[in-house]
């Protein structure tokens, strides 16, 4: 049972409510309803902007634009695949093939031509004709025509954008450069280690068997070529000795005899046997005592005159101007005639091997310049690259590589660890930046293009670098002026502004 109003105040309420209730009923229904799921991905990235009706967000995450009972859905679908344009289309909420319409993208960005967009049916909706480069930051102007209607919808949106005065560059130290074109070489950091020149250094052996009497040199000595290393006491030397001794002898002896037959032969007074005879064997004797004589001139020594001295005396020498860098005899000790008893190596010159990987050989050469760096040592010199292995190692797949290295002071020992920056002929490339301008975002590399009193975030694909310049494949026109020095306080800026990449 109803209760009647008391007064007639309380039924002029009544009515009043009822009225606008039923007003924002109708209003609701009015409304489209929000979409919210979605299996492909809309593009609303920081601040954005309507030129008309601000878009909606549709049925597939896109931005929806509507009059007139048409509805258009635009969004940026970039799952899987390179960001492209997506358009979907409905009649008073219905959707339409994607064959009735002719849809086109203008995109306006800063410092760049304006990027036309066309699009072609696919499955339920209108596929972009290209990529939708990053940043996707600009004002699109879209446009549709379904028989004989026209529709025009526009919008922005920013990111990776910050506005930024002279004065504010001024007071923040932040320096502006032009993109353009540079000659650059081509720079590759390796690891390395200082060795020995194989070139300059020697093995001493004695070759000869004997026992060591003196050792007069340590490793590390210093040593002139000549200088007496160690003593040793050959019998082999011995025998060698008193043979040449002995062919000497009978020399002498065959060439007397030969010479008294040649004048009795002369002088009719004995017979042309006899002369011919003696002439032979002096002939033997002069053979014998070359050979002889030979045999110690290899050794560097001369044929004793006589016996009496000690012929089993043999001093090692050194055969360069060096460093003693091994030993291996001691006092007492029977030595082979090949033993490897001294290394002396000349470090006026070093080698430094290197092992480059696969990926860097081609890009060197023969006589290419490097800096090589003492890895914990103030220590850094010029060098030239002298060799680039032809083969490959089974394990790391890698070529060895070597730099012949002055070192005249003797600092660059043997064993030491180095760093090596090779660097190859220089080469100009269209359009280059400075390396301290490079930033990290998001995963991009960036540098901040100044246009007007905005700079904004110029996604970039890298090249050849020297440290100093970088060349820029894609991503920045020859004649873009961009952040330099101090860059980082842009990145930093922008992060503080949240610009987003909200799909």
């Amino acid at each position: 049972m109803m209760v009647e109003p008391k007064n007639k105040k309380s039924r002029v309420a009544i009515a009043l409510v009822l009225v606008m209730g039923l007003v924002l009923g109708v209003a609701i229904l009015r409304t489209p309803k929000a979409q919210s799921s979605s299996t492909e991905h809309g593009h609303q990235e920081g601040a954005e902007t309507a030129h008309e009706d601000l878009p909606r967000k549709g049925l597939h995450g896109g931005k929806l634009f509507s009059k007139d009972g048409f509805d258009l859905e635009l969004s940026i679908f970039e799952t899987n695949v390179e960001p492209e344009f997506r358009v979907y289309l409905y009649r008073n909420g219905k959707p339409l093939p994607p064959s009735q319409a002719n849809v086109s993208v203008t995109l306006d960005r800063l410092g760049r031509k304006p990027e036309l967009f066309s699009f072609t049916p696919e499955q339920d909706y209108l596929r972009g004709s290209a990529t939708v480069e990053e940043p996707h930051s600009f004002k699109a102007t879209v446009k549709a025509q379904v028989g004989e209607q026209s529709y025009a919808f526009s919008y922005e949106q920013t990111e990776a954008r910050i506005p930024i005065s002279d004065a504010q560059l001024k007071s923040n130290g932040i320096e502006i450069a032009v993109a353009g074109p540079a000659r650059i070489r081509s720079l590759v950091q390796l690891m390395g280690e200082v060795a020995l020149n194989q070139d300059t250094a020697v093995f001493v052996t004695p070759r000869l068997a004997g026992m060591v009497q003196a050792v007069h040199a340590n490793a590390g000595d210093v040593v002139r070529k000549g200088q007496v290393l160690a003593v040793i006491s050959s019998q082999a030397l011995a025998d060698q000795r008193a043979q040449c001794i002995s062919a000497r002898k009978r020399l002498g002896q065959a060439q007397s005899i030969y010479e008294r037959e040649k004048k009795l032969w002369q002088d009719r007074i004995s017979a042309e046997q006899d002369y011919l005879a003696a002439q032979q064997d002096f002939q033997e004797a002069d053979i014998a005592a070359a050979s002889a004589t030979q045999k110690l001139n290899s050794l560097g020594l001369g044929c004793m005159q006589t016996s009496t001295q000690d012929l089993t005396r043999y001093e090692i020498r050194s055969p360069i101007d060096g460093v003693v860098t091994n030993k291996k005899l001691s006092v007492g000790e029977a030595l082979k005639e090949d033993a490897a008893v001294f290394q002396v190596a000349n470090l006026s010159t070093v080698w430094v091997d290197l092992s480059v990987p696969v990926k860097d050989l081609n890009g060197l050469k023969v006589g290419d310049l490097a800096q090589v760096k003492a890895v914990g040592l103030d220590a850094q010199a010029s060098a030239k690259l002298t060799y680039i292995g032809a083969l490959l190692g089974e394990r790391n797949r890698s070529a060895m590589a070597r730099l012949v290295l002055p070192n005249p002071k003797g600092q660059w020992r043997p064993g030491l660890p180095v760093t090596v920056e090779l660097t190859s002929d220089e080469q100009e490339v269209p359009v280059a930046v400075a390396q301290e301008a490079v930033q990290s975002l998001r995963d991009w590399s960036v540098v901040f293009g100044r246009y007007e009193q905005q700079f904004e975030a110029r996604p970039l694909e890298l090249g050849r670098s020297d440290g100093r310049f970088v060349e820029v494949i894609k991503g920045l026109q020859a004649g873009e002026r961009y952040a330099t020095k101090n860059s980082f306080l842009l990145k930093a800026d922008i992060g503080k502004a949240g610009a987003s990449h909200d799909h």
